[in-house]
């Protein structure tokens, strides 16, 4: 298992947060993904290290950016 954490920005709300957490738990191998609106980190557990460009697309599908890479 690998966890990798980054920094989303622009989430103002529940409904924001679902949006991330339903995106990113669609690419393949993740199996948690943890979301806290007020500082905009999020938390990735997948099988295999996520690749940040997969990441980066689903967020953007979402709407957002990932800001930092932690």
């Amino acid at each position: 298992m690998s966890t990798q954490t980054f920094t989303v920005t622009g989430m103002t709300c529940g409904h924001c947060v679902k949006s991330v957490t339903e995106e990113l738990s669609e690419i393949p191998g993740v199996t948690d993904v943890q979301v806290t609106l007020d500082s905009g980190l999020v938390s990735v557990t997948s099988e295999q290290e996520l690749s940040r460009d997969a990441a980066t697309a689903a967020v953007s599908e979402a709407g957002y950016d990932i800001s930092a890479w932690n």
